[in-house]
């Protein structure tokens, strides 16, 4: 039987309109999306000083980065696991970032030592086995949280956070997001220590239960010590507490401008020249950041670019089911982590495309650069590249 064909063309622009939405959201793409977690609050005061409470510290950070990135940047979407001063359970964290399909989760607290008066500085904290009784340490005093929760013995499935066995299950454990989280954490620490001026006490791996549970590039900050009368005076004044969420703010618009880099090779993300060590370089209106190089430095060692595929702990068989079938892939190892890398290239452009071709197979894959074997700042390689190009 043969249709109207008025009825046809209503059909057709009833598909279309309904289908419009979703191909423009695909067209200029999602808003970015960070959940910053200000851990403890309500009830579960946190780490307990002289003069104030962790739980204070890590809200009033949590909500100053969060309105930098609100005032700063009409791309992103800011969500909190908590803006006033509420208990929220430790498993209801990881689900409101996991529910809101971030891109990335912040959890922000303070450090304490029992009988150390003494001790200072920041440090920022990635999901994995605590490699020495402080890291476990840290991580049980983050994870008792769960002991303020009635049902915790069923919802953490018998997890006593103050067992060092049950940590064992941290250490078979494949992070998809590791490589991301533990670029984000040394991008944090630059931060702290540049931005800051705090001291920095590293990138460390711990069995973190709110880190466990989000299913994206998650980290944990340590913003000092609040058992440390000097640092705890420092948290809790304005310009100390002003000053750690700059820094926390400068290191994720780093991030997020590398992100947009490796997806596409072009971000709009602007850093503020206020950032030492760095300037902003504008090449066809696209802000390029650019590294400072010392006067003596050649320009002509060689660079190669790169795409990072994945990440393990362990070096894998040529026909590991995870490589996809993908041939002519090489790895190099940085800090105990296998990284394997495909189409190795001196033009970045042909990398770039290479990289376009294998996105449905490692939609997580990116960039990076060498210089004679060492693995260097990409947006530099990038913007070195242009400049020979040009020439």
């Amino acid at each position: 039987m043969k249709l109207n064909r008025s009825y046809i063309l209503h059909i057709c622009i009833c598909l279309w309109l309904l289908f419009l939405p979703s191909c423009t959201s695909h067209l200029w793409g999602k808003d970015f999306i960070v959940v910053i977690d200000a851990g403890h609050g309500g009830h579960d005061p946190g780490a307990i000083g002289k003069i104030s409470k962790e739980k204070n510290i890590n809200l009033n950070v949590a909500l100053k980065v969060g309105n930098l990135i609100k005032n700063n940047c009409d791309d992103v979407k800011v969500i909190y696991t908590r803006s006033k001063d509420v208990f929220i359970p430790l498993g209801r964290r990881a689900e409101i970032a996991n529910n809101a399909k971030a891109d990335l989760f912040i959890s922000i607290h303070t450090n304490a030592l029992a009988n150390n008066r003494t001790a200072k500085g920041a440090s920022t904290w990635t999901l994995g086995l605590a490699k020495s009784d402080a890291n476990l340490e840290v991580a049980k005093r983050e994870n008792s949280v769960i002991l303020y929760e009635s049902d915790y013995q069923t919802r953490y499935a018998g997890f006593n956070p103050n067992s060092a066995e049950s940590y064992i299950i941290f250490e078979f454990m494949q992070d998809k997001y590791m490589e991301q989280s533990v670029h984000l954490a040394s991008l944090m620490q630059k931060q702290f220590r540049h931005t800051c001026k705090r001291l920095d006490r590293g990138v460390h791996q711990a069995g973190f239960l709110v880190l466990k549970a989000s299913a994206m590039p998650s980290i944990l900050i340590e913003l000092g010590f609040i058992s440390t009368p000097e640092e705890e005076r420092y948290l809790n004044s304005e310009t100390g507490a002003t000053t750690m969420a700059k820094g926390i703010y400068h290191a994720f618009l780093n991030y997020k401008r590398e992100h947009e880099i490796r997806l596409t090779g072009v971000s709009k993300t602007v850093i503020p020249t206020e950032q030492k060590g760095q300037e902003i370089e504008k090449e066809n209106d696209r802000p390029v950041t650019v590294q400072k190089v010392a006067e003596n430095a050649t320009n002509d060692n060689k660079i190669t670019f790169k795409i990072q595929i994945l990440t393990s702990s362990k070096p894998l068989a040529k026909n590991d089911k995870r490589l996809k079938g993908l041939k002519g892939v090489d790895y190099y190892k940085e800090k105990d982590i296998y990284k394997y890398t495909y189409g190795a290239s001196g033009d970045y452009n042909k990398v770039l495309r290479t990289k376009r071709t294998i996105t449905a197979k490692f939609k997580d894959a990116f960039i990076i650069a060498f210089r004679d074997g060492e693995k260097m700042n990409v947006n530099e390689a990038i913007a070195e590249f242009k400049k020979r190009r040009n020439k």
